[in-house]
C-alpha cells in the first residue's frame, strides 16, 4: 500500500502513561532517533516524584515532550501536535493542551469502567463526543502488542510491558524516524534476557509493521533536518552537559576533579555521569549527607584538586556553613544547584528558579560567591568551564544554578574541538628560601591568595573559618583587620566583573523601547516569544544574563537604555529584586511558580502588552 508523505516544518509530540508504562524510555528514543536524523529538537520530561506513583490516577502521570522541526527551534513547544495517551489518566491529564484539531492515540484496553471511574470519568470520552475536536486513533495498544509476541516464551505481563515499544514503532514509521539504533539499544539493555530483548525488538518492528499496513492511518508526515554549522552534534541533557564541562574543566586545568555529593532529586544524574569517568581522573564519592558531601568537596580543593558538590535548594541550605567556610578560606570550590520547586520538599521532579537570592545571600557574615546560571541544556557545559575558571582564577566557592527543567531536557550540542576550550592555570603557591610564607598576601590583578598545596615544605600554614589577618593569616579578632578582610573578600568578587563579557543586547532595529531581560533556562521561552512579538511588528529588545554575581560591568547602561525592563522568573521577582535595589530601576516582573516553565504563546501576550501600554 502506498501512502500520502506530508511535509511539516515542525511536530511537538507528547508521551503520556502511568509512571510504569515507560514513557521517559520511550520519549528519550524518540529524541536520540531524531538527533541523528539531524532536526533541531528540545524535550521537556515530566514525571512524579513516587519512584511508583498508583497506577490509572492524575498524580500517577508521566509524560514526555518532544519539539522538533526543520529549523532552528528554542522550547518543547507550547502545545503537542499529537498526543500519546496510554490510559484514561493520561488523557485526562492532558486533553487540555492540546489545539483543536491535534491527533490523540490512544491505547483503547485500557479504558474499562474501573479506570474510567479512578480517573472522574462518568463515561468514556471515546464515546460521549467529548473529543470530537480531536483526530482521534483509538487502538487496542495492549492487546496488538500480546498478539505480535504470542509466539515468545514471556509471560503475558512481559508482553504487556512492551506496548510502550509498539507504540514507538508507530510513531516512528508515522514521523518517519530512523530505527537501527533503537533495535541496537534494545539489544544492549536486555542483553542479558535474551527472550526478552527479541520480544521488545518484535513490538517495535510490529508497530512499524502496522503504521505501515493499517487503515487508520492513510498519511505519514515527513520532517526534514534542520540546517545547523557543520560539525559534529549530539543530544545532550543539562546535567550530562554539566558533567562533561566539569571533565572538560578537569582537563584544561590539570587539576584531578573531586565530587563530593549526596542523591538528590533532580541533580543525581550528574553524579551517576561523573561515576564513569575515572579514567579522565574523576573521582566521586556518594557521602552520608549532604554536609558530608561539601565537606569532602571543600577538604578535596584544600588538597590541590577541583572541588565539585552537586546538590538542588534544600541541600544548599544544609550546606551553606561550609560554602561559608570556602569563602573564609579562600578555596575554589563548584557548587551546583539544580533547582526543584519548593519550599522544603515541595515538588521534587518539577522546576523553578527560586534559590537566586539563597545563592546570594544563603550564608552567615558577608560571604559573598560568584553565581553563574546556564541558559540553555548545552550552555550548562559552558557554564561548568566557566564556574571551573572563575573558582581557581579567584580563589573562591562559585555557585552554578542550574534547574530541573534544563537538567532533564535536551538539544542537539556541536562537540567543541578540546583545543579551543579555554585553558585554567591552577598557579599553585611556591616557596621562596629565605621569605615567609603569607597565605594571605593577595595577586594585584585579582586579590586571589596563594594556593599551597598541605604538605609542600616552606608553605606551612593555618587554615580553618576563624578569621585571619591580612598576609600572614594569622587568627586575628582586630576589628579593624576584620572590616578590611571583609571589604576584600567583597572587592574579590566585585572585581570578577572586568574578566566576564558585558551583557550583550539583541536589539535589531535599534530603537526599541522595552527590554526583556532574563537568566537561566527562562532564555528559550523569552527567545521564542521575543520571535513572534517581532514577527507581529512590535520592537523589544532582548538580553539574558548568564552572571548573577557579579553581574556583567555595563548592565546599569542597558537597563538605563530602555524605557520599560520586563524579568521574566519562575518566583516571585528575585532577580527583579536585586535590580531595583541595586540600580534604582523599576523593572516590570513576570512571574509564575507552576513548577513548569513559561510557554511562549503566555510570554508573546504579556510583552505584547507592555509594549501597547
Amino acid at each position: 500500500m502506498t501512502k500520502q508523505v506530508q511535509q511539516l516544518d515542525r511536530v511537538i509530540i507528547r508521551f503520556a502513561g502511568d509512571s510504569g508504562d515507560g514513557m521517559q524510555l520511550t520519549g528519550d528514543r524518540f529524541t536520540q532517533e531524531t538527533a541523528a536524523f539531524g532536526n533541531d529538537l528540545s524535550t521537556l520530561p515530566n514525571f512524579p516524584a513516587e519512584i511508583r506513583a498508583p497506577a490509572g490516577t492524575l498524580p500517577g502521570v508521566s509524560s514526555f515532550q518532544l519539539h522538533f522541526a526543520d529549523h532552528d527551534i528554542v522550547t518543547p513547544g507550547d502545545a503537542p501536535n499529537v498526543l500519546v495517551a496510554m490510559n484514561p489518566a493520561a488523557l485526562k491529564a492532558n486533553i487540555a493542551d492540546l489545539p483543536r484539531g491535534a491527533d490523540v492515540i490512544v491505547n483503547t484496553d485500557e479504558f474499562t469502567k474501573r479506570a474510567l471511574t479512578k480517573v472522574g470519568y462518568a463515561e468514556s470520552p471515546l464515546e460521549d463526543g467529548s473529543l470530537d475536536e480531536y483526530r482521534v486513533h483509538s487502538l487496542p495498544l495492549t492487546s496488538m502488542t500480546v498478539k505480535a509476541l504470542e509466539d515468545f516464551d514471556i509471560s503475558k505481563k512481559d508482553a504487556e510491558r512492551a506496548k510502550n515499544m509498539f507504540a514507538l514503532g508507530l510513531l516512528s514509521w508515522l514521523y518517519h524516524r530512523p530505527t537501527d539504533a533503537t533495535v541496537r539499544f534494545l539489544e544492549l539493555k536486555f542483553a542479558k534476557k535474551p527472550e526478552i530483548m527479541k520480544a521488545n525488538i518484535a513490538a517495535f518492528q510490529a508497530g512499524w509493521s502496522y503504521g505501515e499496513t493499517t487503515e487508520s492511518f492513510s498519511v505519514s508526515y515527513e520532517v526534514k533536518p534542520a540546517t545547523l554549522p557543520p560539525g559534529l552534534y549530539r543530544n545532550i541533557s543539562g546535567n550530562m552537559a554539566l558533567a562533561y564541562g566539569l571533565v572538560a574543566a578537569g582537563s584544561r586545568s590539570g587539576l584531578p576533579v573531586f565530587l563530593g555529593s549526596y542523591p538528590i532529586t533532580p541533580a543525581s544524574d550528574i553524579l551517576h555521569e561523573l561515576s564513569k569517568h575515572k579514567r579522565f581522573g574523576v573521582r566521586t564519592f556518594q557521602a552520608e549527607d549532604e554536609i558530608a558531601a561539601v565537606g569532602a568537596a571543600l577538604g578535596a580543593s584544600f588538597g590541590g584538586s577541583l572541588g565539585v558538590t552537586t546538590t538542588s535548594g534544600p541541600g544548599i541550605s544544609l550546606k551553606s556553613e561550609t560554602i561559608a567556610l570556602g569563602v573564609a578560606t579562600e578555596l575554589p570550590l563548584i557548587v551546583i544547584d539544580v533547582q526543584r520547586a519548593g519550599p522544603s520538599t515541595g515538588m521534587p521532579t518539577k522546576t523553578e528558579q527560586a534559590d537566586l537570592l539563597q545563592a546570594m545571600y544563603g550564608r552567615n557574615g558577608e560571604a559573598p560567591v560568584p553565581v553563574v546560571a546556564p541558559c540553555t541544556p548545552s550552555d550548562c557545559f559552558a557554564i561548568g568551564l566557566e564556574a571551573a575558571r572563575i573558582a581557581v582564577k579567584y580563589r573562591t566557592p562559585v555557585i552554578v544554578l542550574s534547574d530541573g527543567y534544563l537538567a532533564n531536557g535536551s538539544e542537539p550540542w556541536q562537540v567543541p574541538d578540546v583545543d579551543s576550550l579555554p585553558e585554567i592555570t591552577p598557579g599553585f603557591a611556591e616557596a621562596v628560601e629565605g621569605e615567609d610564607f603569607q597565605p594571605f598576601k593577595r595577586d594585584p590583578d585579582t586579590l586571589a591568595r596563594p594556593w599551597a598545596i598541605p604538605g609542600t615544605a616552606g608553605l606551612e600554614h593555618r587554615i580553618g573559618g576563624i578569621e585571619k589577618a591580612d598576609g600572614s593569616g594569622n587568627i586575628s579578632y582586630d576589628p579593624a583587620n576584620h572590616d578590611l578582610m571583609v571589604r576584600l573578600r567583597q572587592a574579590k568578587i566585585d572585581g570578577i566583573a572586568r574578566d566576564i563579557p558585558p551583557l550583550a543586547v539583541d536589539d535589531p532595529s535599534g530603537d526599541a523601547r522595552v527590554l526583556v531581560l532574563g537568566w537561566g533556562s527562562t532564555y528559550g521561552a523569552i527567545t521564542a516569544a521575543v520571535r513572534r512579538v517581532r514577527s507581529a511588528g512590535g520592537r523589544i529588545a532582548q538580553a539574558h544574563l548568564r552572571h548573577l554575581n557579579p553581574f556583567p560591568a555595563n548592565i546599569e547602561e542597558v537597563l538605563r537604555s530602555y524605557d520599560k525592563v520586563v524579568v521574566p522568573e519562575i518566583n516571585l521577582g528575585q532577580l527583579a529584586l536585586l535590580l531595583r535595589g541595586r540600580y534604582l530601576v523599576d523593572v516590570i516582573g513576570y512571574n509564575r511558580v507552576r513548577g513548569l516553565p513559561f510557554k511562549a504563546e503566555e510570554l508573546q501576550t504579556a510583552l505584547q502588552d507592555v509594549i501597547d501600554s
